[in-house]
């Protein structure tokens, strides 16, 4: 209780509660006084080097923030420029196609062959295979740019699974590289091409040339000839087999999907009715395919 009552009785002997404070005289500025002691610049500031240290600590991190902003803008507007620009390719590829321009397509298109958009590798590997199948295209060059186009198709795939023109070139360049690696080769990767135009439908059922492609493979599988199926068994114990009616209903509905969409689907369903012994029909298609404008080498062949 004596402690309670007595709380100075803490304090050092002689010392007061406000000398326990230790304020110099004159401290609290009374009127008129003179106030002789004052608080030095250091001792505010503390160590002048410390301070100019954090000083300049802080200058630095608000210019490092202002340059990561500013880097970070110029990043984002560099993808948005890198964007446009691809877009803007594309545009200029798509109308060339358009234009049956297919030599100053794959020129264009070979400017960007290290890009890695899908979208522009898959028109790069048409690019190279229009480019084989030109008449002034030597032998040479020509199994040159079937393989190049089958480089470029498979780029495209590794790049974005998910396109759906990326499988169906895919799958038209290693049909044109089997052209060049034998019967068994050609047979053994039939399996592959079939997969790939089955996910492109998949992905796109309204892409008319996936389906028509799909046709093709019919077609080829129906009319193999006798030692080719021989081979084929010996090789596999179920090779790909199909039937010509089965290859028409893909010929159809290419063209439900699409009417008048390409030549050679015209020319197709004539053969295949031809194949079926139905001539009215055959010479129906057939004169659609001979009356088509021709926009393509392909289409004048």
């Amino acid at each position: 209780m004596a402690l309670a009552a007595r709380p100075w009785s803490l304090l050092p002997v002689g010392c007061s509660a406000a000398r326990g404070l230790r304020l110099p005289a004159g401290a609290a500025g009374s009127r008129g006084q003179r106030v002789p002691w004052r608080l030095g610049a250091s001792e505010v500031m503390g160590n002048s080097g410390t301070f100019k240290r954090s000083l300049l600590f802080s200058a630095l991190s608000y210019l490092g923030f202002e340059t990561y902003q500013v880097i970070s803008q110029a990043v984002l507007v560099h993808a948005a420029a890198k964007v446009f620009k691809i877009e803007e390719v594309l545009e200029q590829a798509d109308y060339l196609y358009e234009s049956g321009e297919t030599e100053k397509l794959y020129q264009l298109l070979t400017q960007y062959k290290e890009s890695e958009d899908a979208e522009l590798l898959w028109r790069l590997a048409r690019a190279s295979r229009d480019v084989a199948q030109l008449r002034g295209t030597s032998e040479e060059e020509k199994k040159f740019l079937v393989y190049e186009a089958l480089e470029y198709a498979k780029r495209a795939l590794e790049k974005n699974e998910s396109s759906f023109a990326a499988h169906k070139w895919y799958a038209i360049c290693i049909s044109d590289v089997g052209d060049y690696e034998g019967i068994k080769a050609k047979i053994a990767n039939a399996y592959i091409i079939k997969e790939h135009f089955e996910k492109a439908i998949e992905l796109n059922p309204k892409d008319a040339t996936s389906i028509h492609l799909m046709g093709i493979w019919c077609y080829t599988f129906a009319e193999m000839p006798w030692y080719q199926r021989r081979i084929a068994k010996v090789l596999f114990a179920t090779p790909p087999s199909s039937t010509y009616e089965e290859a028409l209903g893909y010929f159809h509905r290419a063209e439900q999907v699409d009417p008048n969409f390409y030549s050679k689907n015209l020319l197709l369903l004539g053969k295949t009715y031809l194949k079926l012994h139905n001539k009215k029909l055959a010479a129906f298609w057939l004169t659609k395919a001979k009356d088509y404008p021709a926009h393509t080498e392909e289409d004048k062949q």
